[in-house]
């Protein structure tokens, strides 16, 4: 769970996954709306599918990353439990 919070403690990687809420987009597509260099991004893209936030598909040379919404809800699930359970899930 610490690496899902991690990966939504940048607001690069926040933006990231709303820009996939509306559903799966390139890697270029996501590069458009960034001012920031490739290298960058790739960084983002790794510290989300470590979290398990976002899967990538390969289609032909065209990277497609979907958001796993699972995951961001069983994390923010987990953390609200904290504070309402007194603190044990």
């Amino acid at each position: 769970m610490d690496s899902v919070f991690k990966a939504l403690s940048h607001p690069v990687r926040r933006q990231i996954l709303e820009e996939l809420k509306d559903g799966p987009l390139s890697a270029g597509e996501i590069a458009e709306k960034f001012g920031l260099a490739n290298s960058t991004l790739s960084a983002h893209f790794a510290k989300l599918q470590n979290a398990g936030l976002i899967d990538a598909e390969r289609q032909g040379t065209t990277i497609r990353y979907h958001l796993n919404l699972s995951v961001l809800q069983e994390a923010m699930l987990t953390f609200v439990n904290r504070f309402t359970q007194g603190g044990d899930t």
